[in-house]
C-alpha cells in the first residue's frame, strides 16, 4: 500500500485530537511531523515523528505528500496557497477560508497544479448526522415542509485562545460552528435560493459573534441554522418535518469526548452511540401510524481520512470539494450580508 506522508500545520487540540489518531490507524497514511511554534509537544505521543520549526522546512521536504492545514481561520489562505504551491496536497480545517474570493482562488490553484484540496468537515461522518441523512433517503418523512438544525452549548466563559476572541477575519462562532451546520445542510439540500441571517453578540465582554440563526430558503421548505453558547437546556440538534412524519434527534456523536480522553480510533466499534440518544421518528408507513425510536448508525471519521487517500492515490474526487468550501462561504457572506441590510440575499 502506498504511504502518503502527511504533515500537520499545528499540534494544539486539533492535531492531537482529530488529525494524528486518523493518520496514525490508517495504513495508508504516515504521520511524518508538525510545525510546532513554541511548545514541542508531538514527539511525547508519536517519538518518531519531526518537530518542525518553521512552515518552510515542510514545503521544502520533498517527501512529504499532504500537508493538514489546521491552524486559526484567518492564516487558512495564505497558508493553503503556500502548500498548493510547493506541489503538495491540502486537507484545510474549517472555515475553508474568510471569504469566498479566497476560496475560489484556492480551488483555482488546486485544479491548475492537478492537486487535491479537501475540506475537513468531519461532521458528515457524525452518527447523529448519518442517521438522518439514513432517514431522509428513505423518504421516511415525505415531502419536507421544514428543518431546524442546532449546535448549541453552554459556555458563557471567553476562550482563552485568542484568536477566538479578538476580531479578525476568522472570528465568531458563524465561522466556527456555523461550517458545521451549513455544510451539513448544503451535503443534505444543495446550495439554497435565498439567506437570512441573525448574528449577535451575546457574552459579556465579547467582542465577536456567538450566537447565529440562519434560515436558507429552499424550493418548498425552510430551514434553520442555530448555534449559541446560552442553550443549558438543549434542543434536538436536528428536527425535520415532513408531510408524512418527524424526527428528531439529539446530538449524540461521542468521538470527539472520547478522542479528548485519549482513546483512540478503530474500525470496529468505534463512534457508537449509546442508545438513550437514538433519534424520535414519527410518522406513516404503508397506511398505519407509527412512533418509534430509529437506532443511530456508526459515526467514524475514519472514513473521511480513507475517502481522501483514495483520492490522492486514485486520483478521484475528495470527500468534501474545494467547490464545497466555496459554497460554504458563500452562505456565510450571505449570511453577513443579511444581517448588515436586514435583508433577505438571493444567491
Amino acid at each position: 500500500m502506498k504511504k502518503i506522508k502527511t504533515a500537520l500545520l499545528s499540534y494544539g487540540m486539533s492535531g492531537k485530537v482529530f488529525h494524528a489518531p486518523f493518520l496514525q490507524l490508517h495504513p495508508g497514511f504516515e504521520l511524518v511531523g508538525s510545525w510546532e511554534r513554541s511548545k514541542k509537544l508531538i514527539q511525547n505521543d508519536y517519538p518518531e515523528v519531526k518537530s518542525f520549526d518553521t512552515l518552510d522546512a515542510i514545503l521544502q521536504d520533498d517527501s512529504i505528500d499532504l500537508v493538514v492545514v489546521n491552524t486559526p481561520v484567518a492564516t487558512h489562505y495564505e497558508y493553503t496557497k503556500k502548500v498548493l504551491e510547493a506541489g503538495k496536497h491540502a486537507l484545510v480545517e474549517k472555515a475553508f477560508t474568510t471569504t469566498v474570493a479566497e476560496a475560489q482562488e484556492l480551488a483555482d490553484l488546486a485544479k491548475s497544479k492537478n492537486l487535491k484540496l479537501c475540506v475537513y468537515q468531519n461532521r458528515r461522518w457524525d452518527s447523529d448526522f448519518k442517521t438522518v441523512q439514513k432517514v431522509l433517503q428513505e423518504n421516511a418523512l415525505g415531502e419536507l415542509v421544514e428543518a431546524e438544525f442546532h449546535f448549541d452549548r453552554y459556555n458563557p466563559i471567553l476562550s482563552p485562545k485568542v484568536h477566538k476572541e479578538t476580531v479578525n477575519e476568522g472570528a465568531g462562532i458563524l465561522k466556527d460552528l456555523g461550517p458545521h451546520l451549513i455544510d451539513q445542510a448544503l451535503c443534505l439540500f444543495g446550495l439554497p435560493k435565498a439567506v437570512f441571517g441573525d448574528i449577535r453578540i451575546t457574552r459579556e465582554n465579547s467582542v465577536v459573534d456567538d450566537w447565529i440563526d440562519l434560515t436558507l430558503f429552499y424550493q418548498n421548505f425552510r430551514m434553520r441554522l442555530k448555534a449559541s453558547f446560552f442553550v443549558r437546556e438543549p434542543h434536538p440538534a436536528f428536527t425535520l418535518h415532513g408531510k408524512k412524519g418527524s424526527f428528531l434527534k439529539p446530538r449524540g456523536d461521542i468521538q470527539e469526548d472520547e478522542l479528548k480522553l485519549d482513546k483512540k480510533p478503530n474500525l470496529e466499534d468505534w463512534g457508537t452511540e449509546p442508545e438513550a440518544l437514538q433519534g424520535f421518528l414519527h410518522t406513516e408507513k404503508e397506511g398505519n401510524v407509527i412512533r418509534e425510536k430509529i437506532p443511530t448508525l456508526q459515526g467514524n471519521y475514519y472514513d473521511l481520512f480513507d475517502g481522501l487517500y483514495h483520492a490522492i492515490t486514485q486520483n478521484s474526487e475528495v470527500p468534501v470539494t474545494a467547490q464545497d468550501g466555496v459554497n460554504v462561504m458563500r452562505i456565510i457572506e450571505a449570511a453577513i450580508e443579511s444581517n448588515a441590510t436586514q435583508k433577505v440575499i438571493n444567491l
